[in-house]
């Protein structure tokens, strides 16, 4: 029972941390499978390589500081949308170890819903935050995601229950945030619409019921004589 719990908490702290700072959650995980502090299941052991740990650390430098710039985090992260999400899915799935390909399955699958839910949360939030001019919130809130990452991983390998009771209440804050949150996730939406040519005005392409100029007929919208009197 006791390591069902510590596997289920190293499969969801890795969705979780992973929709936050990726490369955080991949550096912490591959220090602490390398120094020997934890034994990393078969589907997690690449991430103590030197390579992958390498590759993680610039990646994580350059976030720090991409992260701080309001506006172009929100562009970062808008980004990462397609690489945090299937990211967690991957690394949760890789946390059970080799017990069966259902298991893999749904544990990628809460993985990534976590990371999904994570990451809304991470750039929705940052979103609104860079509404306001002066960048000290936005950069006390980068600090805090980087301390958070880490610390939930810490937690959730040494107090797999304490870890799955929080994760349980951000899950409930997240209802309750979501609706506050829409603004700035729609927002990022439109981003990813745009590059996908959905942002188009609607100028552009008019609706339904709309007449343009030549289809309208030789005698409309000229002004008529005045009648006799």
């Amino acid at each position: 029972m006791e390591e069902l719990t510590q596997t289920l908490a190293l499969s969801l702290g890795a969705g979780w941390a992973s929709g936050i700072n990726l490369y955080a959650a991949v550096l912490v995980l591959g220090f602490l499978g390398a120094t020997g502090r934890i034994e990393l299941p078969a589907g997690m052991e690449t991430l103590a390589d030197p390579l992958v740990m390498f590759a993680a650390g610039i990646m994580y430098l350059v976030e720090f500081f991409v992260d701080k710039i309001p506006g172009l985090d929100t562009v970062w992260d808008t980004l990462h949308t397609f690489v945090r999400i299937p990211a967690g899915a991957i690394l949760a799935a890789g946390a059970v170890g080799d017990v069966g390909v259902g298991a893999e399955l749904a544990a990628g699958l809460l993985g990534g819903g976590l990371a999904a839910a994570s990451h809304a949360t991470k750039a929705g939030t940052r979103a609104l935050i860079n509404t306001s001019p002066e960048p000290f919130t936005n950069w006390t809130a980068s600090i805090a995601e980087d301390v958070g990452v880490v610390a939930g991983l810490l937690v959730a390998l040494d107090h797999p229950l304490l870890f799955l009771g929080l994760l349980a209440l951000f899950l409930l804050l997240l209802v309750w945030l979501l609706p506050k949150l829409w603004r700035g996730i729609k927002r990022v939406f439109r981003t990813i619409a745009g590059w996908f040519g959905g942002g188009r005005k609607a100028s552009e392409s008019p609706g339904p019921g709309t007449r343009t100029l030549e289809a309208q007929s030789p005698g409309e919208g000229a002004e008529r004589p005045p009648g006799p009197t």
